[in-house]
């Protein structure tokens, strides 16, 4: 027996070891290609002139960064259910999952894949542009596009179906139930990726990648295009539908409230776009104020919201407490510097986030995609205060409903003993 535990106890210490190796190797894997990646694309780079160098990759960067902050925004959620499980907090009865939900580690999978396949394809893009093949070039991002819809939409039971058809099935209808209100709220945190995939696609269609027909502001698909402020606008509409239609079926007064706060990013996009309609003049003396002062009352309604509404930080306490020791556990949990943390990060990345949507910005591609990035980091913030006060809300529901079938249950003794 005990040379049957003592085995046991190696066998384990084995796997161990071997989970460690591979881990190890794994990572070193991915630095080697890291490398290979950023030496290739480095040195095809060098190759162009420099007046042509920035406006190329200010294109290369148009079609490959919305799935890059894709991938951001999957690595942040799969960390996000990780500390869910870790804090014992059920995700999955919260989102209305079925059993075959994704756990973190496959999360981080898909992640993996992600950070993967886009770096390689935007590499071979500047490769192949760099050394002539420009028609093998442009195939590039139109392969990628391609291979991410088939894989959203394709039928049979693999590749994470059930996750893939849930995907698309809170993404088409509208209804009030509080995972389409999370998903909803995700993407008012990238229309900047959705503005970006519409003019990549956009190129596409009227074969302008890998050419200079994208210089041309007012075409179709340039930076002037009216088709920019109706994409971005896009998920702040479909949330306010959604708030409306809560208030119909509910009648709660507070919807009518929150729809308010996401009409408020209207007159922001709008206000900006107008840049490149109206006379400098025009815009720096009446719709600049304008707009300065839309982005204001849009920043600072929706802070308020986060913190009042959203998070409700009065009835937070565990959600950093871990089920089994742990040193995040330790550092975070009941500690007063990670809500003044959070609350501050939130309020500025709230204004720069609407400050993003400023007409100047748009060709400094660097700024917008920091910005976007940090608005995905804020997003991931608000994701664990936002599961926190949705599960509270639900514990004391259960509890209000087990109150009161005790009662009943009293009451109908009480009366049984009367007769």
């Amino acid at each position: 027996m005990l040379t049957f535990h003592s085995c046991g106890f190696t066998v384990v210490f084995e796997f161990d070891a071997f989970e460690d190796r591979r881990i190890i190797v794994n990572v070193f894997l991915f630095l080697v290609w890291a490398f290979i990646c950023c030496k290739i694309g480095w040195d095809s780079v060098m190759r162009m002139s420099a007046d042509k160098r920035d406006l190329f990759l200010y294109e290369a960067f148009l079609y490959f960064n919305p799935l890059l902050l894709a991938a951001l925004m999957v690595w942040l959620w799969g960390i996000n259910l990780w500390f869910f499980a870790q804090a014992g907090v059920n995700y999955a009865r919260i989102f209305d999952l079925d059993q075959n939900y994704l756990t973190h580690r496959e999360i981080w999978k898909c992640a993996t894949w992600m950070t993967i396949i886009v770096p390689t394809s935007m590499t071979a893009y500047i490769y192949l542009y760099s050394h002539g093949e420009v028609s093998y070039a442009a195939s590039q991002p139109v392969l990628l596009y391609a291979g991410v819809v088939l894989l959203l939409i394709f039928p049979f039971d693999i590749f994470y179906f059930s996750t893939r058809y849930y995907f698309l099935r809170t993404c088409w209808h509208i209804a009030i139930s509080f995972s389409d209100f999370f998903l909803a709220d995700i993407f008012t945190s990238m229309a900047k990726v959705f503005s970006d995939l519409e003019r990549s696609v956009c190129r596409m269609v009227h074969r302008q990648v890998a050419t200079i027909a994208w210089l041309e502001a007012d075409s179709v698909c340039g930076s002037h295009s009216v088709a920019i402020p109706l994409v971005l606008v896009l998920p702040y509409l479909f949330r306010l539908n959604q708030c409306l239609r809560q208030y119909k079926d509910t009648g709660e007064k507070t919807c009518l409230l929150n729809a308010l706060k996401y009409s408020t990013a209207v007159p922001v996009i709008f206000l900006s776009a107008l840049k490149y309609h109206v006379f400098p003049d025009k815009w720096t003396n009446f719709y600049r104020p304008l707009w300065l002062l839309s982005s204001v009352v849009n920043s600072s309604y929706s802070f308020y919201w986060d913190v009042n509404r959203d998070w409700d930080l009065s009835g937070l306490t565990r959600i950093f407490k871990f089920s089994k020791p742990h040193t995040l556990s330790h550092l975070l949990h009941g500690r007063r510097w990670v809500y003044f943390w959070v609350i501050g990060s939130n309020l500025v990345l709230r204004c720069t986030w609407t400050y993003k949507l400023s007409a100047h910005l748009r060709h400094n591609y660097l700024t917008v995609f920091t910005i976007a990035a940090l608005e995905i980091f804020r997003r991931f913030q608000w994701v664990f205060f936002r599961v926190e006060n949705e599960l509270s809300k639900m514990n004391a529901k259960s509890h209000v409903q087990v109150t009161d079938i005790s009662n009943e249950e009293e009451k109908l003794l009480h009366s049984n003993h009367n007769v």
